[in-house]
């Protein structure tokens, strides 16, 4: 299916972004979310990571139910519990499910579950609450699982948003939760610009690119002279905090940006978009969580699926809007990943040539290159 900006009525816009992340807010600080879907379902929703023994108990007594867990599919798989199309999954217990016992299924970094639970595991609904739940903590980057206890008992709850407000939770409406990416994309805005010489393109300016939300801001690098008329020579490089910053050895990140800057600047100009998407999209805490789980003996795509994620969450919406605002609508891509390609394609981005972009390897990444290669379908 190709990816396309969902149109959303000018006047809610603001209101569904703000709606969304004022959730994120609240899971990254373990407090209580409450979600409506469609068909008037509605459920309180916490964090996986962050519950704790009191938090359940106040959700069972809000609920008058046990909560239920939601993770995501990959993760139903790792556990051996269900194999499904759909991407969410409920674990239910028959006496309800521990915090602890919480914590062991949604992170792999935790103890092994030694004894039988008696799960009772389900595929979700595509877009019920159970599923915009896993979506709200994914982009609140925290672990893909969400505790979740569903409010169709509780007749007070019949009204939802006034019952959220007695309660001091917030309300969200799960569709916000499922189109933010692309509400958040469309609404890019230049908010500021200056001439940042570096060390190998000297002639060089920087556009910030904020989303309407106040969220992270995607970086444009403009380096020479730009042709928007032709062919651009263009780099997607996500943000990476060690391997940019510190020089990490365990990717190749800082190679493959200083070398996309030496590059397009030999060749007389083009752009690298810095996209705040750390990790593959994943965050930084569990980017290094990743790693951990790698010491442990799994390759960076095993990892990220044993977290419960895909082996690449990053959105490519905001790189085509920020090109489409640049007015630049065939590039020529650097990039090793023929998955960038077909998705900037999706988007609406014509690319012309795949640039190869490679870098030798040391003792450190030889082993995450070659899994990029052999499993990820990169081309070296």
């Amino acid at each position: 299916m190709p990816h396309r900006l969902i149109p959303m009525p000018a006047s809610r816009e603001p209101v569904s972004l703000l709606a969304v992340d004022r959730a994120v807010s609240e899971l990254r600080r373990g407090r209580i979310v409450a979600v409506r879907a469609s068909a008037g379902k509605a459920a309180i929703v916490r964090a996986a990571e962050a519950l704790t023994p009191a938090g359940l108990v106040e959700m069972s007594d809000l609920a008058g139910a046990p909560p239920v867990l939601a993770i995501t599919s990959r993760r139903a798989v790792v556990l051996g519990l269900m194999n499904t199309v759909e991407k969410v999954v409920v674990l239910r217990a028959g006496e309800g499910l521990s915090a602890e016992e919480v914590r062991d299924l949604a992170d792999p970094l935790s103890r092994l579950v030694t004894r039988p639970l008696n799960l009772i595991a389900e595929a979700a609904a595509t877009y019920g609450c159970e599923s915009a739940a896993v979506g709200l903590t994914k982009l609140a980057r925290l672990l893909p699982a969400a505790v979740i206890a569903d409010l169709e008992e509780n007749q007070e709850a019949e009204d939802l948003p006034a019952w959220a407000i007695r309660h001091d939770f917030l309300f969200v409406d799960a569709g916000d939760i499922f189109q933010y990416e692309h509400t958040a994309a469309r609404g890019l805005a230049r908010v500021s610009e200056a001439v940042v010489p570096l060390e190998d393109a000297e002639s060089t300016r920087i556009i910030a690119f904020r989303p309407p939300d106040g969220g992270l801001e995607h970086l444009a690098i403009i380096i020479g002279d730009l042709d928007p008329a032709g062919p651009v020579l263009a780099r997607l490089h996500s943000e990476c905090f060690t391997g940019d910053l510190l020089g990490s050895l365990r990717c190749d990140c800082g190679d493959q940006l200083r070398g996309a800057i030496r590059e397009i600047a030999a060749g007389g100009g083009g752009i690298l978009l810095y996209l705040a998407q750390e990790g593959r999209g994943i965050g930084l805490v569990n980017k290094l969580r990743a790693y951990e789980l790698q010491d442990r003996g799994f390759d960076t795509l095993d990892a990220n699926e044993q977290l419960g994620f895909d082996a690449d969450e990053r959105v490519y919406l905001p790189a085509a809007e920020m090109f489409r605002q640049l007015g630049v609508g065939t590039i020529r891509l650097m990039t090793n990943n023929p998955e960038k390609v077909e998705a900037l394609g999706r988007c609406g981005v014509t690319v012309a040539e795949r640039v190869a972009h490679t870098f030798p390897s040391n003792k450190h990444n030889e082993a995450y290159l070659q899994t990029k290669a052999g499993k990820g379908g990169h081309l070296l």
